[in-house]
């Protein structure tokens, strides 16, 4: 499975050497627990609360699309006067921020659990490994590691306040 179909948005990555290894890792991601395209579709972006209708890659694709909103919005607004948001950085978190789900979560019984590993290790915590692994900058870490609950009390980036807030809207609206 090609993942620049799965998830289209990849292909948003100008820089070429970033957006290969951004396939990479969700390549890496899939393959540990044989994930296939049926399954990425149909697996909830959360198992935080019941009844879940929303998939995991419609919401990975949906807040990276949230992060590029709102970067447009504040380049066209601000321009040159607001802070800097590198949006190569940026779009590459927000793709990367729950890969680690696919390693956190399994299917047992034909339902998205989670697995033994992600009883001790959360999703920000195997996203760093594999972005680390992949030689993703330090920036891009950052908007992994400090999204959820686990950033709380980090200082953000630009980059990092922008993803936090996209994906807690679709999160929050969502559960």
């Amino acid at each position: 499975m090609k993942v620049e179909k799965i998830i289209p948005e990849i292909n948003l990555i100008e820089d070429n050497k970033l957006r290969e290894k951004v396939i990479t890792i969700w390549n890496e991601a899939i393959k540990y627990r044989g994930w296939t395209k049926e399954l990425l579709l149909n697996i909830p972006f959360t198992l935080l609360a019941e009844n879940v209708k929303i998939g995991f890659l419609e919401h990975v694709r949906t807040v990276c699309l949230l992060c590029i909103a709102n970067y447009d919005v504040l380049e066209k607004m601000h321009g040159e006067r607001g802070t800097k948001v590198n949006k190569d950085y940026l779009i590459a978190g927000a793709l990367l921020a729950d890969v680690g789900k696919l390693l956190e979560y399994e299917i047992k019984d034909g339902k998205s659990i989670k697995s033994d590993y992600g009883k001790y290790i959360r999703h920000p915590f195997s996203g760093v490994g594999l972005a680390f692994k992949h030689d993703i900058p330090e920036e891009i870490m950052h908007i992994i590691a400090t999204h959820s609950k686990e950033g709380v009390g980090e200082k953000r980036s630009p980059e990092s306040i922008i993803f936090h807030h996209c994906d807690f809207v679709d999160f929050e609206l969502i559960k």
